[in-house]
């Protein structure tokens, strides 16, 4: 059976947003994202970034974080490594 999927309006800048990255935990993924937070802050001006870790990288990211990031982040990226 087919789900349909309802994506979150996108800001039409990142300016003063607060940004959640989410790791899946592989390899380099923390790094990666962690390159992009600061790409965020020194080009597009992002107030700030914040790392949030899940369990592992076969499973969704577990309700504290995504309660977390409802109230502390306006836009969240989610990173793979390998």
């Amino acid at each position: 059976a087919r789900q349909t999927i309802a994506y979150s309006p996108r800001p039409t800048a990142l300016q003063g947003k607060r940004v959640a990255l989410i790791q899946n935990t592989k390899y380099n993924s923390d790094r990666l994202l962690a390159k992009i937070g600061d790409i965020l802050k020194a080009e597009y001006g992002v107030a700030e970034w914040r790392m949030y870790n899940k369990h592992n990288a076969s499973v969704p990211a577990h309700a504290e974080i995504i309660e977390e990031v409802k109230t502390s982040a306006d836009v969240m990226v989610a990173g793979i490594g390998d």
